[in-house]
């Protein structure tokens, strides 16, 4: 897979040498001299350039590419590298990163964005994960389909502890798609039974996400056995 990374900071080389371990091909573009620090990502291709201008991503290829990153710290740079990507150059994903959670709204598909990630609000999200039970917590935005990615650590007193899979009555346009167990890392399957302290990942409609949160913290009808 080919991915242009816009921002060679310390961000970008980064996801860089995380995907070039992977076996990906990888190209850093950044307009600051100071910034090609060819020797930190060795086996990386690097351009001096502008990535808002559509010379440089001409001689970038970015048609070529699988995947493009907006990484730089500037949202404006962001948004525009995400338009150009989509529009000029049909590359078929297009990750950006949101500096400012203010301007969270504006990164999605009529900016070319398919997936946002917004540093300051996964954190915080990190940090709810961590000592949250029973609360949603969102940790990724999904431009299409006005999705996220979200988390729930289940609480012991659920209705669905206990629960085989293939018996919870999902809400609509919500998966579950893992359940992490301890140091499991669990697939999902209808004979799988959910277990308190379970963290349930799942991607879901942002209109279900509350349906979805009261469906795992209901209260148990009385009488009923755990």
């Amino acid at each position: 897979m080919r991915v242009a990374i816009a921002g060679a900071g310390a961000v970008g080389r980064s996801i860089a040498g995380e995907l070039l371990e992977n076996g990906h091909e990888v190209l850093l573009v950044d307009k600051a001299p100071t910034a090609i620090s060819v020797e930190r990502v060795p086996q990386a291709e690097w351009l001096l350039a502008d990535a808002c201008e559509i010379t440089s991503l001409d001689e970038a290829a970015l048609q070529r590419c699988n995947v493009v990153i907006a990484a730089t710290g500037d949202d404006k740079v962001n948004l525009v590298v995400s338009l150009l990507a989509k529009t000029e150059y049909g590359v078929p994903r297009v990750v950006a990163r949101v500096n400012n959670p203010k301007n969270e709204w504006l990164f999605n598909e009529a900016w070319g964005v398919d997936v946002a990630v917004s540093t300051p609000r996964l954190m915080s999200a990190l940090v709810e994960e961590a000592v949250s039970v029973g609360d949603l917590v969102r940790l990724l935005r999904f431009s299409h389909g006005d999705a996220n990615l979200v988390e729930l650590t289940l609480p012991p007193e659920s209705p669905m502890a206990g629960t085989l899979i293939s018996e919870v009555n999902w809400p609509q346009d919500t998966s579950l798609v893992t359940i992490i167990r301890g140091n499991r890392v669990l697939t999902p399957h209808p004979e799988e039974t959910l277990e308190a302290g379970d963290e349930l990942l799942f991607v879901a409609a942002q209109a279900r996400e509350t349906q979805l949160e009261e469906l795992l913290n209901a209260e148990r009808p009385e009488g009923a056995q755990g």
